[in-house]
Protein backbone atom coordinates (compact mmCIF):
# COMPACT_ATOMS: atom_id res chain seq x y z
CA UNK A 1 0.00 0.00 0.00
CA UNK A 2 1.31 3.44 -0.85
CA UNK A 3 1.71 5.95 1.95
CA UNK A 4 0.78 9.08 -0.02
CA UNK A 5 -1.59 10.20 -2.77
CA UNK A 6 0.28 12.90 -4.69
CA UNK A 7 -1.32 15.06 -7.36
CA UNK A 8 2.10 15.05 -9.04
CA UNK A 9 5.49 13.39 -8.74
CA UNK A 10 8.29 15.80 -9.61
CA UNK A 11 11.66 14.18 -10.18
CA UNK A 12 15.17 15.59 -10.39
CA UNK A 13 17.69 14.13 -12.81
CA UNK A 14 21.47 14.12 -12.49
CA UNK A 15 21.51 15.59 -8.98
CA UNK A 16 24.58 13.59 -7.89
CA UNK A 17 27.77 14.35 -9.79
CA UNK A 18 29.07 10.78 -9.68
CA UNK A 19 25.83 9.41 -11.14
CA UNK A 20 25.89 11.97 -13.95
CA UNK A 21 29.45 10.90 -14.75
CA UNK A 22 28.67 7.17 -14.69
CA UNK A 23 26.09 7.71 -17.44
CA UNK A 24 28.37 10.06 -19.39
CA UNK A 25 26.26 13.17 -18.80
CA UNK A 26 27.29 16.75 -18.10
CA UNK A 27 26.38 18.31 -14.77
CA UNK A 28 23.23 20.46 -14.96
CA UNK A 29 23.41 24.20 -14.36
CA UNK A 30 19.98 24.16 -12.74
CA UNK A 31 17.70 21.33 -11.54
CA UNK A 32 16.72 19.01 -14.37
CA UNK A 33 13.04 18.20 -13.81
CA UNK A 34 10.80 15.46 -15.17
CA UNK A 35 7.59 13.78 -14.04
CA UNK A 36 6.29 10.38 -13.13
CA UNK A 37 2.52 9.82 -13.31
CA UNK A 38 0.68 9.05 -10.06
CA UNK A 39 -0.37 5.77 -11.73
CA UNK A 40 3.26 4.60 -11.45
CA UNK A 41 3.08 4.65 -7.65
CA UNK A 42 3.35 1.44 -5.60
CA UNK A 43 4.16 0.76 -1.96
CA UNK A 44 6.46 -1.36 0.16
CA UNK A 45 6.22 -5.02 -0.80
CA UNK A 46 4.41 -4.41 -4.07
CA UNK A 47 5.80 -5.94 -7.26
CA UNK A 48 7.81 -3.95 -9.79
CA UNK A 49 6.72 -5.21 -13.22
CA UNK A 50 9.26 -4.91 -16.02
CA UNK A 51 7.62 -4.14 -19.39
CA UNK A 52 8.35 -6.43 -22.32
CA UNK A 53 9.31 -3.46 -24.50
CA UNK A 54 12.49 -2.81 -22.48
CA UNK A 55 15.63 -4.92 -22.19
CA UNK A 56 17.27 -2.76 -19.50
CA UNK A 57 15.12 -1.92 -16.49
CA UNK A 58 17.17 -0.36 -13.68
CA UNK A 59 16.71 0.63 -10.02
CA UNK A 60 17.45 4.14 -8.75
CA UNK A 61 17.47 4.60 -4.97
CA UNK A 62 16.37 8.08 -3.94
CA UNK A 63 15.29 10.27 -1.05
CA UNK A 64 11.63 11.16 -1.47
CA UNK A 65 10.41 14.50 -0.12
CA UNK A 66 6.70 14.67 0.73
CA UNK A 67 5.07 18.08 0.79
CA UNK A 68 2.92 18.82 3.83
CA UNK A 69 1.81 22.41 3.23
CA UNK A 70 0.94 24.19 0.00
CA UNK A 71 4.10 25.74 -1.44
CA UNK A 72 3.99 28.48 -4.06
CA UNK A 73 7.04 30.63 -4.74
CA UNK A 74 8.65 29.87 -1.37
CA UNK A 75 12.20 30.85 -0.51
CA UNK A 76 14.82 28.29 0.39
CA UNK A 77 15.01 29.54 3.98
CA UNK A 78 11.31 28.73 4.42
CA UNK A 79 11.24 25.66 2.18
CA UNK A 80 11.53 22.98 4.86
CA UNK A 81 8.47 24.29 6.73
CA UNK A 82 6.45 23.08 3.73
CA UNK A 83 7.85 19.53 3.96
CA UNK A 84 5.83 16.85 5.74
CA UNK A 85 8.66 14.35 5.82
CA UNK A 86 10.88 11.93 3.95
CA UNK A 87 10.40 8.50 2.44
CA UNK A 88 12.38 5.88 0.55
CA UNK A 89 11.81 5.87 -3.20
CA UNK A 90 12.85 3.83 -6.21
CA UNK A 91 12.77 5.73 -9.52
CA UNK A 92 12.56 2.64 -11.75
CA UNK A 93 13.83 3.42 -15.26
CA UNK A 94 13.97 1.71 -18.65
CA UNK A 95 17.49 2.88 -19.44
CA UNK A 96 17.36 1.78 -23.06
CA UNK A 97 14.14 3.71 -23.70
CA UNK A 98 15.52 6.75 -21.88
CA UNK A 99 18.47 6.78 -24.25
CA UNK A 100 16.46 6.27 -27.44
CA UNK A 101 13.34 8.38 -26.83
CA UNK A 102 14.96 11.78 -26.28
CA UNK A 103 12.58 12.46 -23.39
CA UNK A 104 11.92 10.41 -20.28
CA UNK A 105 8.14 10.09 -19.98
CA UNK A 106 7.93 6.54 -21.32
CA UNK A 107 11.16 5.29 -19.74
CA UNK A 108 10.11 6.31 -16.25
CA UNK A 109 6.32 6.32 -16.45
CA UNK A 110 5.25 2.67 -16.58
CA UNK A 111 2.88 1.34 -13.93
CA UNK A 112 4.83 0.21 -10.81
CA UNK A 113 7.83 2.43 -11.69
CA UNK A 114 7.64 4.62 -8.57
CA UNK A 115 8.00 2.51 -5.43
CA UNK A 116 7.62 4.55 -2.22
CA UNK A 117 7.51 3.75 1.49
CA UNK A 118 7.21 2.21 3.94
CA UNK A 119 6.52 5.41 5.92
CA UNK A 120 6.83 9.18 5.74
CA UNK A 121 9.12 10.30 8.56
CA UNK A 122 9.70 13.79 9.88
CA UNK A 123 13.44 14.34 10.34
CA UNK A 124 14.84 17.43 12.05
CA UNK A 125 18.36 16.44 10.99
CA UNK A 126 17.35 15.89 7.36
CA UNK A 127 20.67 17.34 6.17
CA UNK A 128 22.40 14.26 7.62
CA UNK A 129 20.26 11.74 5.72
CA UNK A 130 21.80 9.21 3.37
CA UNK A 131 20.29 6.84 0.84
CA UNK A 132 21.32 3.23 0.28
CA UNK A 133 20.32 0.96 -2.59
CA UNK A 134 20.62 -2.85 -2.51
CA UNK A 135 19.96 -5.55 -5.09
CA UNK A 136 19.36 -9.01 -3.62
CA UNK A 137 20.93 -7.89 -0.36
CA UNK A 138 24.11 -6.53 -1.96
CA UNK A 139 24.76 -2.83 -1.49
CA UNK A 140 25.04 -1.03 -4.83
CA UNK A 141 24.42 2.62 -3.91
CA UNK A 142 25.17 4.81 -0.90
CA UNK A 143 25.43 8.58 -0.62
CA UNK A 144 24.60 11.36 1.84
CA UNK A 145 22.23 14.13 0.80
CA UNK A 146 25.19 16.48 1.19
CA UNK A 147 26.45 15.02 -2.11
CA UNK A 148 23.48 16.49 -3.96
CA UNK A 149 24.28 19.18 -6.49
CA UNK A 150 21.06 20.99 -5.56
CA UNK A 151 20.01 20.68 -1.91
CA UNK A 152 16.49 19.84 -0.81
CA UNK A 153 15.62 23.46 0.15
CA UNK A 154 16.92 24.66 -3.21
CA UNK A 155 14.78 22.07 -5.00
CA UNK A 156 11.61 23.04 -3.11
CA UNK A 157 12.28 26.71 -3.85
CA UNK A 158 13.03 26.09 -7.53
CA UNK A 159 10.06 23.81 -8.18
CA UNK A 160 7.59 25.99 -6.25
CA UNK A 161 8.49 28.94 -8.47
CA UNK A 162 7.42 26.87 -11.49
CA UNK A 163 4.36 25.06 -10.14
CA UNK A 164 2.39 25.07 -6.91
CA UNK A 165 3.22 22.10 -4.71
CA UNK A 166 0.21 20.66 -2.90
CA UNK A 167 0.10 18.49 0.24
CA UNK A 168 1.17 14.90 -0.53
CA UNK A 169 3.02 15.93 -3.69
CA UNK A 170 6.26 14.00 -3.99
CA UNK A 171 9.71 15.18 -5.02
CA UNK A 172 12.28 12.54 -5.98
CA UNK A 173 15.63 14.18 -5.37
CA UNK A 174 17.92 12.18 -7.66
CA UNK A 175 19.96 9.00 -7.39
CA UNK A 176 23.65 8.47 -6.57
CA UNK A 177 26.06 6.36 -8.60
CA UNK A 178 25.68 2.58 -8.72
CA UNK A 179 22.44 2.17 -10.66
CA UNK A 180 22.05 -1.15 -12.41
CA UNK A 181 19.85 -3.63 -14.18
CA UNK A 182 17.16 -5.70 -12.47
CA UNK A 183 15.94 -9.15 -13.50
CA UNK A 184 12.79 -11.12 -12.79
CA UNK A 185 13.10 -12.70 -9.33
CA UNK A 186 15.28 -9.93 -7.91
CA UNK A 187 14.46 -8.02 -4.74
CA UNK A 188 15.48 -4.37 -4.64
CA UNK A 189 15.76 -2.34 -1.44
CA UNK A 190 16.05 1.36 -0.72
CA UNK A 191 17.05 2.35 2.79
CA UNK A 192 17.23 5.74 4.43
CA UNK A 193 18.63 5.16 7.93
CA UNK A 194 16.25 6.60 10.48
CA UNK A 195 13.38 6.51 7.99
CA UNK A 196 12.99 2.88 6.92
CA UNK A 197 13.62 0.23 4.28
CA UNK A 198 11.56 -0.10 1.11
CA UNK A 199 11.56 -3.63 -0.39
CA UNK A 200 10.06 -4.62 -3.72
CA UNK A 201 10.25 -7.89 -5.66
CA UNK A 202 10.74 -7.70 -9.43
CA UNK A 203 9.13 -9.77 -12.15
CA UNK A 204 8.62 -9.67 -15.88
CA UNK A 205 5.35 -8.71 -17.51
CA UNK A 206 3.36 -11.94 -17.72
CA UNK A 207 0.90 -10.36 -20.17
CA UNK A 208 3.51 -9.88 -22.91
Amino acid sequence: MTVIRPSKIVCVGRNYAAHARELGNELPKWPLLFFKPPSSLIGDGDVIVMPAVSQQVEYEAEVGVVIGKRARKVGRTDAMSHVRGFTCANDVTCRDLQQTDGQWGRAKGFDTFCAVGPVVAKMDDWDNLEVIGRLNGVERQRAPVSDMIFSIPVLVEYISHIMTLEPDDLILTGTPEGVGRMQSGDVVEVEIPGVGILRNPVRGDETR
